[in-house]
């Protein structure tokens, strides 16, 4: 049984415009003719039609999806099985998108959503360099470290801020007379001032293991950027940035 072009447009919510398109470039062309000359689709014709659509609902360009579907050593259960992988994937993503979302519209309900002048207030005009959000969200945005750490923030009053900020102010400020004393990455007031960085980092992410600990300590020194969140440019010494994270690493050791 063949169907005709307007029939399949109207079952697959597409336009016969686009049924054409598909036929003229090779990706869909229909198995028939009808008597007199109009293009006829068989059921294995729909079948690759349903592969198609799937894909493209999946951001697949065109020519992409030529060459998956288009492959003849995929059969239609593994297309199925790729389709519901990706599909699954993509849930994922929008679902933590609509709880980033909840997030932030409860913080300004509750009023501790940080204006840009509160946030230059605050933090002393310190700003995130340009695109660092976006940034970050691409790298680790799919990790619970991330997850965690957002809903944690979007849950701060602006005088938890404030808090936040003069701790963070003070513990530079014992940071800077420790190492300008000579004191060592291992001794125990360098640990402690380590274990100290630990409960800040907690007050923004959760409960921070050593391990994640370490991990962001060592890229105080692999990406300088990072070093500038937790010591402002205006507060740095040389050497400090390697002195955190030594400091770091010999507390997480006799942990």
């Amino acid at each position: 049984m063949g169907y005709p072009v307007g029939k399949v447009a109207g079952l697959a919510g597409v336009t016969v415009r686009t049924l054409h398109h598909y036929d003229e470039i090779g990706l869909l062309c229909p198995s028939g003719r009808s008597g007199a000359g109009y293009r006829s689709y068989s059921e294995s014709d729909l079948d690759k039609l349903q592969r198609v659509l799937y894909y493209r609902e999946l951001g697949f360009p065109l020519e992409a999806i030529a060459t998956i579907v288009g492959d003849p050593a995929t059969d239609a259960v593994a297309h199925l099985a790729r389709q519901r992988e990706l599909l699954v994937g993509r849930i994922g993503r929008l679902q933590r998108m609509v709880a980033s979302v909840d997030r932030a519209m409860e913080a300004q309900k509750m009023g501790k959503w940080l204006s840009a002048e509160e946030k230059l207030e605050v933090f002393g005009g310190f700003e995130a360099p340009a695109g660092y959000a976006e940034e970050a969200a691409e790298r680790w945005g799919d990790t619970p470290v991330w997850e965690a750490g957002q809903a944690k923030a979007g849950s701060m009053s602006k005088e938890d801020w404030v808090d936040a900020e003069a701790a963070r102010r003070a513990w530079v400020t014992r940071l800077a007379a420790a190492q300008t004393s000579g004191v060592g990455p291992e001794s125990a007031e360098a640990k402690a001032l380590a274990e100290e960085h630990r409960g800040m980092l907690s007050r923004f992410m959760g409960e921070c293991g050593y391990d994640v600990q370490r991990k962001i300590a060592e890229s105080y020194v692999s990406e300088p950027v990072q070093f500038t969140f937790l010591v402002r440019e205006d507060e740095q010494t040389p050497g400090m940035a390697a002195f955190v994270r030594d400091a770091v690493r010999a507390n997480a050791a006799g942990r």
